[in-house]
């Protein structure tokens, strides 16, 4: 039985118990009404000892005084407080005491975000660092891809152990996507460092807004989360008219799909070849593609700018998170059973041999 005991007191086993009567901390009982029974047993205790205290008293064995008192007999009630701690153990392990083990885990609904990034030769213009006079020999692709690795890994790498996935997309006069959705931030950060801008002149220039768009809606089509995003971000006019930007906005509604839209320049040229402030008819397309999908439209001048835009798109876009909690109970009564047992043992053994009291 002892064997089997220790075997059974080896380690904690899993239960279906609840914990009716909390102790502290993760502990409780599962059947607290067996503890009715410790002053019971404490009561039969005292009295089967004190009926045996005056059968000697009636029947002296030996004279009263026999000088100083020995060790063994200073040491007498050793195996009666050995029995009341042993009957105490098992009274408690009756009780079944349990270990709880509390596991939290965060869901989220879950956001697939598509980054389109603009790689048209106008983003070689090295003007989102001017006010900042830093690092002014960047082009506003560079300060892009900073700005965008960053918020991707922010995105990805967990806020509450949750993660979102993201895909990269580029486009000058084609679109292309670089990387599908995936939680793997690595890979995203090295394909949007990895972006090069159109040269100009040659026949992959231009800035096609719409066919761009028009492929991360179709991607996103497929995908089952329950949010989706695209962050659209250029520094120009559509200028390829393939697939106009407003033919796309329908499908993105359509299909639930917010756009937020970023203009990521200082300046723009005019019709005379000089670098002027972008005005608002130049920005209407980007404004009417956000506005009317449920997304916001940003426009930054600069790296805080282009900074805080994505920082207020990463808010806006926080989904709802809930916390699941369960408790997993683990059994400590055969721990208990088993320090009853090997206490009772002890106090026998002391009471026969070292210990005995003659009667």
């Amino acid at each position: 039985m002892i064997a089997l005991l220790v075997q059974a007191g080896a380690a904690e086993s899993l239960t279906a118990a609840e914990g009716r009567l909390a102790l502290w901390g993760d502990l409780s009982l599962a059947d607290p009404i067996f503890l009715v029974a410790l002053p019971l047993a404490w009561l039969a205790l005292w009295f089967g000892r004190g009926r045996a205290g005056r059968a000697k008293g009636r029947v002296p064995a030996v004279p009263a005084d026999l000088g100083g008192r020995t060790l063994a007999q200073r040491l007498s009630f050793l195996p009666t407080l050995l029995q009341a701690v042993a009957l105490s153990l098992v009274v408690v392990a009756l009780a079944r005491p349990l270990r709880g083990d509390v596991r939290t885990t965060s869901v989220s609904e879950g956001v697939d975000i598509a980054a389109v990034i603009d790689r048209s030769s106008s983003m070689t213009v090295q003007d989102m660092d001017y006010e900042q006079r830093t690092d002014r020999g960047r082009t506003r692709l560079e300060v892009v891809q900073e700005v965008v690795s960053d918020f991707a890994t922010r995105r990805m790498t967990d806020r509450e152990g949750n993660a979102d996935r993201v895909a990269v997309f580029s486009f000058a006069r084609y679109p292309q996507i670089l990387c599908p959705f995936t939680l793997d931030v690595d890979s995203v950060r090295g394909f949007v460092d990895s972006i090069e801008p159109a040269m100009g002149g040659t026949p992959e220039d231009g800035t096609g807004i719409g066919m761009a768009l028009a492929k991360a809606v179709a991607v996103l089509r497929q995908s089952d989360a329950d949010s989706k995003v695209v962050v659209l971000l250029t520094d120009g006019e559509e200028t390829v008219h393939a697939i106009e930007p407003e033919e796309v906005i329908p499908m993105a509604a359509e299909e639930g799909i917010k756009v937020y839209t970023v203009f990521a320049a200082r300046y723009v040229p005019n019709s005379f070849g000089r670098w002027v402030d972008a005005d608002r008819a130049q920005m209407d397309t980007m404004r009417r593609i956000a506005e009317e999908t449920g997304g916001v439209f940003f426009r930054a001048k600069d790296q805080a700018g282009l900074e805080a835009a994505y920082a207020k798109i990463e808010e806006l876009e926080r989904t709802p998170r809930e916390e699941e909690r369960s408790i997993d109970q683990y059994d400590l009564y055969p721990r208990l059973l088993l320090a009853g047992v090997a206490v009772y043992a002890a106090a026998w053994l002391l009471a026969s041999t070292w210990l005995r009291r003659i009667a």
